[in-house]
C-alpha cells in the first residue's frame, strides 16, 4: 500500500478556511472519509491527487510532494468524480477508455487489450461503439471508474461516487469499488459503503474529528450531526 502523508495542511478559499492543520498519515487498503457538506472532506481527498493544492503545509504520496511532482503522483493516484460527465470526454465509450492511455507509451496492440479487458470487467462489452454520453447513470459511472483503472494506477481516490446514482448502480458501484485490489480512498455519505474498510475519518469544520474503524465512526458522525 502507497502511504499517503498530510503534514500541517490547511487550505483557504479566499476569506474562508477549509481545511485547518491536517497531519495524518494513510497506508491502510480501504480507507473511508465522512463529514457533512462543507466540512472540507472533499477538498481533502482532492489533495492526494493534486487536484487541489495546499494553502499551507505539505501532502505526499509515498514521499512524492504532491505540489512539486504532481505528474508523477497522478501516474500513481487516480481520481473518480461523483459526476461521470466530468470524465467522460470522447463520442464513444471505447474511444473514452482509449484516450485515457492517450500519455503513455504503450502500442496500439497493447492499448487494444486493455480497452477490451475493462470492456469486459465492467459489463460494458456490447457498448463499445455506444456514445458515451447516452449511457444510463450508472453504465457512466463504470466507465469512468474504468477509464481511471485502464491505466492501473496504486491508488484510487473517489469523490461520493454513488451521489447521483439509483439503490440498484450505487450496490454495483459499491461492489466494484470493493472488489479493487487498489488502496481505495473514498469520500461518501452513503455510510453503508464502509461497512467492511478498514479505517474511517470524520471531518468536521475543516478538523478530523475521529479516526478509527468505521464500526465506531459512524455512531461519532451521528453524534456530531445531532
Amino acid at each position: 500500500m502507497s502511504v499517503i502523508r498530510f503534514d500541517g495542511v490547511g487550505h483557504s478559499f479566499g476569506d474562508r478556511t477549509v481545511l485547518r492543520d491536517i497531519s495524518i498519515e494513510l497506508s491502510e487498503r480501504r480507507i473511508g472519509i465522512i463529514g457533512s457538506n462543507g466540512s472540507g472532506k472533499s477538498t481533502l481527498a482532492r489533495m492526494i491527487n493534486g487536484l487541489v493544492k495546499p494553502s499551507r503545509g505539505k501532502v505526499y504520496v509515498d514521499d512524492l510532494d504532491v505540489a512539486k511532482k504532481g505528474a508523477d503522483v497522478r501516474r500513481r493516484v487516480g481520481f473518480v468524480f461523483t459526476d461521470p460527465d466530468n470524465q467522460i470526454v470522447m463520442p464513444t465509450v471505447a474511444e473514452d477508455l482509449a484516450f485515457s492511455l492517450r500519455r503513455t507509451k504503450l502500442d496500439k496492440s497493447e492499448v487494444s487489450k486493455r480497452v477490451d479487458e475493462t470492456l469486459s470487467r465492467f459489463g460494458l462489452e456490447n457498448h463499445r461503439d455506444h456514445p458515451a454520453h447516452l449511457l444510463s447513470g450508472g453504465q457512466k459511472q463504470l466507465l469512468a471508474i474504468g477509464a481511471v483503472l485502464i491505466r492501473r494506477p496504486e491508488v484510487i481516490v473517489a469523490d461520493e461516487p454513488t451521489t447521483l446514482l439509483d439503490l440498484r448502480n450505487a450496490r454495483i458501484v459499491t461492489g466494484v469499488l470493493s472488489s479493487m485490489e487498489q488502496q481505495v480512498i473514498v469520500v461518501t455519505h452513503q455510510l453503508g459503503l464502509l461497512d467492511d474498510f478498514d479505517r474511517v475519518i470524520v471531518i468536521d469544520d475543516g478538523v478530523i474529528a475521529f479516526d478509527g474503524s468505521a464500526e465506531d465512526a459512524v455512531p461519532a458522525y451521528r453524534k456530531l450531526l445531532a
